[in-house]
């Protein structure tokens, strides 16, 4: 099977069997929170209405998945404190991507979980 079946087979939509939202978290500040994700290759991606876009500053960073598109890139900025192409997101996904449209996804120290139960 190849490497894209085997992405594609994996884009689920959120480990919902866990239940509560998955959180993205830097510096102490939740980035983003949803119990509607898109999991794709180990990385959630969070809607783009549930990312509190005020903690994202565009990057000048771009780079390119043969089958996802061209990825841009936000800098995560908390307070005084700046993380560098922190988020990232599809502004013109790949056809075999297309879930990915208007969500974005977090790396470089942010943390991706789930949030504690209420």
């Amino acid at each position: 099977m190849s490497t894209i079946k085997k992405s594609i087979r994996r884009f689920v939509g959120g480990d919902r069997r866990d239940g509560g939202p998955v959180r993205a978290v830097w510096n102490g500040t939740v980035l983003a929170e949803s119990d509607r994700t898109v999991v794709v290759d180990g990385n959630h991606y969070f809607p783009s209405e549930d990312v509190k876009a005020e903690y994202l500053e565009p990057s000048t960073k771009h780079t390119v998945c043969p089958w996802k598109g061209t990825a841009s890139y936000y800098d995560a900025v908390v307070g005084d404190d700046r993380n560098r192409d922190a988020a990232w997101y599809y502004p013109d996904p790949g056809r075999q991507a297309a879930r990915l449209k208007d969500h974005v996804a977090f790396w470089h120290g942010v943390k991706v979980k789930r949030a504690p139960a209420a």
